[in-house]
């Protein structure tokens, strides 16, 4: 028979987490957040090129306004502003650049060379209803810092429309 063994040993606990480093963290200021680093999302890689000789150009449907931008009540239930409409065919690698070139190969007021057209993508939500979401713009001629974006990397997809408003060249763009 075995003897009764002593006192119960204890067991170790785990060593502490080592201290964060500086820096924001999430919940910091707020009453209950826990002290845990923002996660940086990675960088998001450039889509691969598209072959346009092999592969097929989507139907962009573009609606024009001078002045401002269509309201999302002229989208609504498969709706559209239909006397301000351009159909352009074109790739998901089309910048904002050469929709502009486009548009102003098919709408005379756009060649103007003191106006900026200003972009916004209108798409359903999660209930059906139209939202419009602000991509950038592009001056009729001088280059500009969204003249580079693609259609994809504005996540756009087959079946969204365009919303372009032609402004004079110092106007904001105002989503109505």
């Amino acid at each position: 028979m075995r003897a009764a063994a002593g006192p119960p040993r204890a067991v170790r606990a785990p060593p502490p987490p080592p201290p964060l480093p500086p820096g924001p963290q999430a919940g910091a200021g707020r009453r209950g957040g826990h002290d845990r680093p923002v996660p940086v999302p990675p960088p998001t890689p450039r889509p691969p090129p598209i072959d346009r000789l092999t592969s097929c150009p989507l139907l962009l449907r573009t609606f024009v306004r001078h002045g401002s931008h269509h309201s999302a009540a002229d989208f609504v239930r498969g709706g559209a502003p239909l006397d301000d409409e351009i159909l352009l065919h074109t790739w998901l690698d089309a910048p904002l650049r050469e929709i502009t070139e486009l548009i102003k190969g098919a709408h005379p007021p756009a060649r103007d060379r003191n106006v900026r057209l200003s972009f916004l993508q209108v798409y359903p939500n999660a209930r059906g209803e139209p939202s419009l979401r602000e991509v950038g713009s592009a001056h009729a001629v001088k280059r500009g810092s969204d003249d580079a974006k693609t259609l994809a990397e504005l996540n756009f997809q087959a079946g969204d429309f365009l919303d372009v408003a032609i402004l004079p060249s110092t106007a904001a763009s105002r989503v109505p």
